[in-house]
């Protein structure tokens, strides 16, 4: 019995999945959620990526945003906003008091998550140590996509997926942000994302292949041809990556030479959503299910791995064993 038990552990590793093994504490992973499968996944991330680490029941969940180090947001169908463990991805707090939340996001520093709900036109804040909403600010009906500047002072609302108002926030004090102005955008915005400076957004549209450029106070600097909306985008350093999923297509513009033709790479068709870490992006199919991991630099596509029918939203936090 005694040689058994000494053995289990040798055992008990050899019969562990190559995929829970695939990645060490400390690790980047992707967190992806599949609302038709009620799942959110855990996927190892580099050149051997693509494992699922781990897997979690939740009732439709929609979209995910994380920090680094803590808890994960995540805004369900259901109209519930959960906060996952960091260390196990379980539920430790659920919210019912939304209407219609669509999308989170993580305020620099990993402190504050910051929700839109469509239905009330506001913008909540959750601060994620003490679990409790602490704020709520009104910004208007139709509350949809947010982007957060990169010291955490400034918000951006679009007031829809289509959305023909921005509303911008003064953050300084992120339990509280306050609406200091709004503007209507040249073509209806979708998605936007803050540059690595703070001084420039780039603004998606959801109706034209426009992508365009516009600084902190509303001022349009530049506009460029991408695939056809509704597109996401994200910054990795001074690379705008713009995707496209019913384009199949993500393309790399630079943000210092706008004007030159962007590099492009095929993606699984609706690969929409975007998450980025180091020099590296990952993108989620909502159409195939697919999960792809490309190199920024040249668009090199390290693998792609089917998680579910269908994988909406990915946000990038670090695996902690």
């Amino acid at each position: 019995m005694r040689r058994l038990l000494a053995l289990t552990p040798l055992l008990a590793a050899l019969l562990m999945p190559s995929s829970v093994a695939a990645t060490s504490p400390g690790q980047p992973v992707a967190l992806v959620t599949a609302e038709t499968a009620n799942e959110v996944f855990a996927l190892s991330l580099g050149p051997h990526g693509g494992h699922v680490l781990r897997r979690v029941h939740l009732a439709s969940p929609l979209m995910i945003a994380a920090p680094r180090h803590g808890p994960a947001v995540v805004v369900s169908t259901t109209g519930t906003v959960t906060l996952l463990a960091w260390h196990t991805l379980r539920p430790v707090k659920t919210f019912h008091s939304f209407r219609a939340p669509k999308v989170a996001a993580i305020a620099p520093g990993g402190q504050f998550a910051y929700v839109t709900d469509e239905r009330t036109g506001d913008l909540s804040v959750i601060e994620l140590s003490q679990r409790r909403i602490v704020e709520r600010v009104f910004v208007g009906l139709g509350a949809h996509h947010l982007a957060i500047s990169p010291d955490g002072r400034r918000i951006w609302v679009a007031l829809g997926e289509t959305a023909t108002t921005i509303v911008r926030l003064d953050a300084a004090n992120p339990r509280e942000p306050r609406v200091v102005g709004r503007f209507d955008p040249r073509v209806t915005a979708h998605d936007m994302s803050f540059a690595r400076t703070g001084r420039e957004v780039l603004v998606t549209s959801a109706s034209t292949s426009d992508v365009s450029d516009y600084s902190v106070g509303g001022k349009l600097l530049w506009t460029a041809g991408a695939g056809r909306g509704p597109q996401h985008a994200v910054f990795s350093g001074g690379t705008a990556l713009v995707s496209s999923g019913y384009g199949s297509s993500l393309e790399a513009f630079s943000r210092r030479s706008p004007s030159q033709a962007p590099r492009v790479a095929g993606v699984p068709y609706g690969s929409f959503n975007l998450a980025t870490y180091g020099g590296f992006v990952v993108t989620t199919s909502l159409f195939t299910g697919q999960v792809t991991e490309l190199r920024v630099r040249d668009l090199h596509r390290l693998w792609t791995t089917k998680v579910a029918r269908a994988a909406r939203y990915v946000t990038i936090s670090v695996w902690p064993g």
